[in-house]
């Protein structure tokens, strides 16, 4: 056993974790259909948002982990339950009107909003799959709709037919009484309006494999299950998904956990093996709330590239998926900060510290190194004191400070200076707010603003530090009220960077003239 899959056996990184349960499923024989099925779901009712490619992301990042730890073959496949009806019109989309009169049809029967698909449910499975490719995941597409008119799913409906009871009886348990009378796992989709039906069944046939119901107009119809007539209940839909392609693993959000129990069983009545699960925590906008398809709050995926580097983002997602995440623009910064200080840390990081660091799982094993010589924190600051523009104004900064560097040798650290800038100008800069000094923390600045004059130990973000520590230390209990003071009198924010790293990289001149514009009064006019 090399040295990577044997550190990987043991590993505590989520990912391995999981990717040894799945592993445990085969431990007496290979699975019969020659892979491990790894599937995501997707509910396309409204645009793709950031927490399906989370649910892609993680899955990816599990199935990479079992890769590492067995040589049987894998496949992820990210199955569209777009035969679903339309029960609501999502609130970020165009003509509302025309969409309010297609309701309950079937999403890939309803007119495009946009008038560039074939339909609704075909315009958002394009853009899932546009930016799952975006991210370069390795997937195959399946479309509900398509695999239930092809009839791969006959055998399992015509299962379903036969040992109808048997499911049914999982599915009243966990209904009100109320909901009971009404109840089938059957959706018929009507011949005429193309309407998914919620009704009742008359009569189910496990010979012919049929159903029998009156429409909302008091006609019977009686239609195979087969062929695209009819398709599942979304709970019973799971499980048969489950059992017709035998999947081995799948993730979901907290919202189905309490259902796990119920998709298993239904799975095992229709011929299954249950499969590996996974259920992660909430997506939650700005102020708490859970990011949804139909309402489109939160930040989306094109939102992130506009302001940082894709990893970045992979990245967040990674780190504890059972916890709720709040996905703002301000969890940016810090997460592009993070991602670097982990690319840094692998190179000198034994098998098992890579396995555990998060950047194996990001980008498979095949991790670069970071070519950020500044962090994005400090191009924020470095773009609020120069009001810059552009990332050029930036780059005669960062060489100042690192002459070695350059937008071709370093791309990341170009990338990030642009996207330091349009993150400045969109969400630093509104809030800025500027106070006058206290008269100690005026004497202070005059002191630190006479030291920077006479200073002579070059660009040592280092020793610039301890300067700046010492003139605080004297006049400060507790000594972050001093650096809050440079931050709120100097940048405008209420947190910042290293002060040391601050004045090496925006240069010693130029730092006095900022606290001479501070103490004038100057900052305050801007």
């Amino acid at each position: 056993m090399s040295e990577m899959r044997d550190a990987a056996m043991s590993s505590k990184a989520w990912p391995f974790e999981e990717a040894r349960a799945v592993l445990k499923r085969y431990a007496k024989a290979p699975p019969e259909k020659g892979f491990v099925l790894f599937e995501t779901g997707y509910g396309p009712s409204g645009l793709p948002h950031i927490g399906t490619f989370g649910e892609v992301l993680r899955t990816t990042m599990i199935q990479r982990a079992f890769e590492e730890i067995s040589d049987i073959p894998t496949k992820l496949i990210c199955f569209s339950d777009d035969l679903d009806g339309m029960r609501k019109v999502p609130g970020n989309v165009p003509q509302q009107e025309m969409l309010a009169e297609h309701m309950h049809k079937p999403l890939t029967s309803v007119p495009d909003p946009f008038g560039e698909f074939e339909s609704f449910g075909h315009h958002n499975n394009a853009m899932l799959r546009r930016f799952l490719d975006t991210f370069g995941f390795e997937y195959e597409f399946y479309s509900a709709r398509e695999f239930y008119r092809a009839g791969h799913f006959d055998e399992i409906l015509k299962l379903a037919c036969e040992r109808y009871d048997q499911v049914m009886a999982v599915m009243l348990k966990s209904l009100r009484e109320e909901r009971q009378q009404t109840y089938s796992i059957f959706l018929p989709i009507h011949p005429e309006t193309g309407r998914v039906l919620y009704v009742p069944m008359k009569n189910v046939d496990a010979v012919n494999h049929t159903v029998t119901f009156d429409d909302e107009d008091g006609k019977e119809w009686t239609l195979p299950v087969t062929g695209g007539n009819v398709k599942l209940q979304w709970k019973p839909d799971f499980g048969a998904r489950w059992a017709a392609l035998d999947v081995d693993f799948e993730m979901y959000g907290k919202e189905h956990a309490t259902n796990t129990a119920i998709y298993d069983r239904i799975c095992e009545i229709l011929g299954g093996k249950k499969p590996n699960h996974f259920s992660y925590e909430l997506f939650l906008d700005e102020n708490g709330q859970k990011i949804s398809k139909s309402s489109g709050n939160g930040i989306s995926i094109d939102q992130w590239l506009t302001y940082a580097s894709t990893e970045s983002l992979s990245y967040f997602m990674y780190l504890k998926p059972k916890t709720a995440k709040r996905m703002h623009f301000d969890v940016i910064p810090k997460a592009v900060d993070e991602y670097h200080q982990q690319l840094r840390a692998y190179v000198d990081q034994d098998a098992k510290g890579r396995l555990n660091n998060p950047v194996w799982h990001i980008h498979g094993g095949d991790v670069p190194v970071s070519d950020m010589v500044v962090p994005f924190s400090m191009l924020l600051n470095l773009a609020s004191v120069s009001s810059a523009e552009d990332k050029s104004k930036l780059w005669g900064f960062i060489q100042r400070y690192a002459p070695e560097a350059s937008a071709e040798k370093n791309p990341g650290m170009d990338a990030a200076a642009g996207h330091a800038v349009r993150y400045y100008n969109d969400f630093v800069k509104p809030h800025k707010v500027f106070r006058a000094p206290t008269d100690l923390e005026r004497e202070a600045l005059e002191e630190l603003r006479e030291n920077l004059k006479s200073w002579d130990g070059g660009l040592d973000a280092e020793a610039l530090q301890t300067m700046v520590f010492a003139v605080g230390k004297e006049r400060f209990d507790p000594l972050r009220d001093w650096f809050t003071a440079l931050y709120e009198v100097l940048l405008g924010a209420s947190q910042g960077p290293r002060f040391g790293g601050f004045i090496a990289l925006y240069g010693v001149d130029e730092t006095v003239e900022l606290i001479d514009d501070a103490l004038a009064g100057k900052l305050l006019a801007a």
